[in-house]
């Protein structure tokens, strides 16, 4: 007999990944507990305990849920409009009421537990392999060197806005959002990257 897709295996997993981010989004990393998943998932705890171990298993879970589903890659015809698009939508993430605070969490997770960080390193090189198709097509119209770095170019646009919130702890705005990509923008077009 096959499993079928979608059974009660994946209804539990589902259940406990959607609690696990009500709970990042109301008490963060540190107040993220199995007992408190469990209890929000409607899951046994010892079911949660077994198949997850501990907070970073739910992290670690959660995360590579987040791999698999799809970014959008904006597609305007100009690099640098499509490269603004991405770090913008980087900052709205961080500044949405709803996606910040787990955002934030995954990253606060990730700088006090190497499986985290593991999870974490995973769901980047993804989203930045996803948003490196914009710098590919610049490549194609020769809007840049053919030798660029297609994901260094994702990596630089989007760094400034995790060194404001998680470094210095300031604001990141629109227009702070589109300085960072203009500034990796500039860069690849002169061959830096």
């Amino acid at each position: 007999m096959q499993k079928r897709p979608g059974g009660r295996s994946a209804r539990v997993r589902d259940a406990v990944r959607q609690a696990t981010l009500a709970e990042l989004a109301e008490h963060g990393y540190d107040g993220l507990t199995v007992e408190n998943v469990a209890i929000r998932s409607g899951v046994h705890k010892t079911s949660v305990y077994r198949r997850w171990g501990n907070a970073e298993g739910l992290i670690a879970d959660a995360l590579e849920l987040a791999r698999g589903e799809p970014w959008p890659v904006p597609d305007t015809g100009s690099f640098r409009e499509d490269l603004r698009e991405i770090v913008r939508s980087v900052q709205r993430e961080f500044a949405d009421p709803a996606t910040g605070p787990v955002a934030s969490a995954f990253v606060t997770a990730a700088a006090l537990s190497a499986a985290a960080a593991q999870s974490l390193h995973g769901f980047f090189a993804t989203r930045h392999d996803q948003a490196a198709v914009v710098v590919r097509r610049a490549v194609e119209r020769g809007e840049l060197p053919a030798d660029t770095d297609v994901t260094d170019v994702i990596r630089m646009a989007v760094a400034p806005v995790y060194y404001r919130l998680f470094i210095t702890h300031e604001p990141v705005t629109a227009r702070d959002a589109e300085r960072a990509a203009d500034a990796a923008a500039a860069a690849a077009r002169a061959g830096v990257i």
